[in-house]
This record gives C-alpha cells, structure tokens and sequence, in this order.
C-alpha cells in the first residue's frame, strides 16, 4: 500500500479530543470511528520504560531528536527486493548469522506454547500470540501462516522514501531485519490494513499498546535518521495525554 491521501494534523487531534482521547482502529483514518523443543527468548534492545508517565516523556525526548518533514514525499524506485532477500539470516544485528530467518525468529520470541518442526531448531509449526495491535490471542500454524505476519513497525516503503533509498544495500536489509528494534509479530488482518502508514494515519486498536508503538516508531526513526511527517509529529505529541490512562486500562 502506497501513499494513502492524509489527513490534517488538525483533525487528528480533533478526533482524538472529540472522541475522548480515542484513535482511529486500525487500518482507519483520522478522525475515523473506530513442552516441544522451544528456542530461547531473547530480550530486545529498545527502550521499555517502567510506567506510563516514564512513556510520555520518553516519547517526547525522541521527538526533540526527530527530523520533521511536512509530508512524506514520493521517491521512485521502491521494491520490497531492495531490502535484501525477505527474512534473510545475512544481517549484522540480533539474530543475525544464526542459522535461522529473521521470521522464525521473531515468532519463537514472540509466541508461547512454541513448537518446533520436527529435526529442525529454527522453523515454528504452531504456537499462540499475544497480538500487540489488537489484544488478541491467536493460534498460528504453519498451515495458516498469514494469520500472524511480521510488521515492520516503520514500514520499509516509508523508510525508502524518507531516507532509506540512499542507503548502501547492506543498510537497508539490516533494517529490514532488525529483530530488536522494529520488527513484530502481529494479527495478519491488521498487518495488511497498516500498511505502511505511521502514527499520523493509523494506530493500533489496542489502547493500551498506542503509546508503546508510537514510542518504537519514534526509536526507529532517530535510530536510522529517517525522517517523521508533521501528522506523525502531531499524533505523537497527542498521544502522550492520554498515555497514562491508556497503559492503565483506563
């Protein structure tokens, strides 16, 4: 999905206050209503603060540091290829040269109740997540493999045309298979209505995890000096009202 037409910042915010304090659903635009064999767990680098108010402010330090732009542009060019062959197990960050591709990895930190293919350390059969984005639990198999995907919480076609189609080839599949910082396993459905919008079009459904994923988009960006749009900009600094509340149960 390619450069959905957006919303004013303006009415992000309206929506939000209007709707007290609530985000589109996901997939939605502002303002819109809304015992086997298991692989070791390993703890991902990005930054987890304590509590809610520890989020807010962590938020806003990241958009102190953010390259604002005021609205995504388009560079040609963009093809899912030029990030390296998907899920590839040649990349220099966490899970890297393992042995095993970045989605097996990802889904055996991810999920509980992990099983393993027979012979194999690497490939997951079944297991059960715990959906970020939603607050789902859902049984993926490797028969129905598309109902848990794998999201780039900074989309790669975003991350193309705000920085990443000057980067050296190498750069770019890193990024795309960047297992501590941005990437997450999540329900397929909600995956594909993402798309690649950030916060200023699209929040997760799940309230609680809006400030989390918001945090993570901002680290991503400061992490690889990509650029942020004024709409992500301003839902951002919304969202951090309402974090406390959200991450509360509120």
């Amino acid at each position: 999905m390619r450069r959905p037409v957006l919303a004013t910042a303006a009415a992000v915010a309206a929506a939000v206050l209007a709707a007290g304090c609530t985000y589109p659903a996901a997939g939605a635009r502002p303002g819109a209503t809304a015992s086997p064999s298991v692989r070791p767990t390993v703890a991902t680098t990005s930054t987890m603060p304590s509590g809610a108010s520890d989020t807010a402010r962590a938020i806003r330090a990241e958009l102190a540091r953010a390259k604002v732009v005021a609205e995504r542009p388009h560079v040609p060019g963009y093809a899912r290829d030029r990030f390296g062959k998907r899920w590839t197990d040649q990349h220099n960050g966490l899970g890297g040269h393992n042995g095993c591709g970045t989605r097996d990895d990802i889904l055996a930190r991810q999920l509980t109740d992990v099983r393993l293919r027979s012979g194999s350390r690497c490939v997951v059969e079944s297991g059960t997540l715990n959906d970020p984005y939603t607050g789902r639990r859902i049984a993926f198999t490797k028969q129905q493999a598309s109902k848990v995907q794998i999201d780039h919480i900074y989309p790669l076609a975003r991350a193309w045309d705000l920085g990443a189609a000057k980067w050296t080839a190498q750069r770019r599949t890193d990024f795309a298979n960047d297992q501590a910082a941005n990437l997450l396993a999540v329900d397929g459905a909600t995956n594909a209505s993402k798309g690649d919008k950030g916060p200023g079009e699209w929040m997760p459904i799940a309230a609680g995890y809006r400030c989390t994923y918001v945090l993570r988009y901002l680290e991503v960006a400061n992490t690889y000096q990509l650029a942020i749009t004024r709409n992500d900009r301003d839902a951002a600094q919304t969202i951090t009202r309402t974090c406390a509340r959200k991450e509360n149960g509120r």
